[in-house]
């Protein structure tokens, strides 16, 4: 095993479970073909909020660079992928692209990567902006819903953390 297979989780719902609890904040990414959106928790890692929307330029590898460098700047210990599976919860070669781009990010960033269903995370993304009774043009903007989803993704993942363990997230919590 690689070190990279040690960072990066091999089932599609790993969730991290084996990492330890590191000081940092988790970030969340919902990768597209188009946009990959950036979510960032805060320093408890109870709420996830959108941050950015990087633009993939056609025909270019996805800024790995650019990812790490907010990872660098916001203190990140743990990035979480969202993981594209069909609504049978089957994987696709889009989630082989995925995991790829998740390995790569481990590997060049010496972070460690978990993956999370992201079925569904932009619909919600979109309900909610609705739901903020932004003006049209503002709820419409697709690099706004691309952010929006990964901070779904990165809460679904912080919730699922916490409901496995009571103490997750809490620093100094006495037992």
């Amino acid at each position: 095993m690689t070190a990279s297979d040690a960072r990066v989780g091999r089932a599609a719902l790993d969730g991290a479970a084996g990492l330890a609890k590191e000081v940092g904040r988790t970030m969340g990414i919902d990768y597209g073909r188009r946009r990959i959106g950036v979510a960032v928790s805060d320093a408890t890692d109870m709420l996830a909020t959108p941050l950015t929307t990087l633009t993939r330029r056609s025909g270019k590898r996805p800024p790995v660079a650019r990812l790490l460098e907010i990872a660098s700047r916001r203190r990140v210990h743990l990035v979480v992928v969202g993981l594209p599976l069909d609504p049978e919860g089957r994987e696709s070669d889009w989630t082989a692209e995925v995991r790829s781009f998740g390995e790569r990010l481990a590997e060049r960033g010496g972070l460690s990567v978990a993956f999370q269903d992201e079925r569904y995370s932009s619909a919600e993304a979109e309900a909610r902006i609705r739901s903020a009774g932004l003006p049209r043009k503002k709820r419409e903007d697709k690099a706004r819903i691309d952010a929006g989803a990964a901070a779904v993704i990165l809460q679904d993942w912080l919730d699922a953390q916490r409901s496995r363990t009571p103490e997750a997230g809490r620093s100094g919590a006495a037992g």
